[in-house]
């Protein structure tokens, strides 16, 4: 009974000295993890490349336009999505007749624009990132 009773106390303090020394920091560790940052000319480069492309359905302030594009300022979307996740939505794109489409107009992969590179479009995630209210 005695090593049964010093077993579990053990037991219990590593839990409890493990719970209280990752339960109370690890949410405020991980949004910190999962903002990077982004330098000056890649928000530039972003923003150049935003107003030759995405413009034309969220405005060259990435507000939206009515029956186009969203808002990408104010997106709950956007923000609960890494860079990671962003990337891989644009690269994909969305059908207008996609359940999750709340806009019924298609989002093609890449913006409709073949041309632009993963890393143009991590720029301009950098710049929708910098417009984020």
């Amino acid at each position: 009974m005695g090593k049964r009773k010093k077993l579990w106390i053990g037991l219990t303090l590593g839990i409890a000295v493990l719970l209280a020394s990752c339960g109370g920091s690890s949410g405020g560790s991980e949004s910190e993890a999962e903002e990077p940052t982004y330098s000056p000319e890649m928000i530039a480069e972003g923003d150049s490349l935003f107003q030759q492309t995405c413009f034309a359905c969220h405005g060259s302030d990435g507000k939206g336009l009515p029956n186009l594009g969203k808002d990408l300022t104010t997106s709950e979307f956007v923000r609960s999505l890494t860079d990671a996740e962003l990337q891989a939505y644009v690269l994909e794109g969305r059908a207008a007749d996609d359940p999750l489409n709340t806009t019924g107009v298609a989002m093609p992969p890449k913006g409709g624009f073949s041309f632009l590179t993963e890393d143009n479009i991590s720029s301009i995630i950098a710049f929708v990132r910098s417009i984020q209210e």
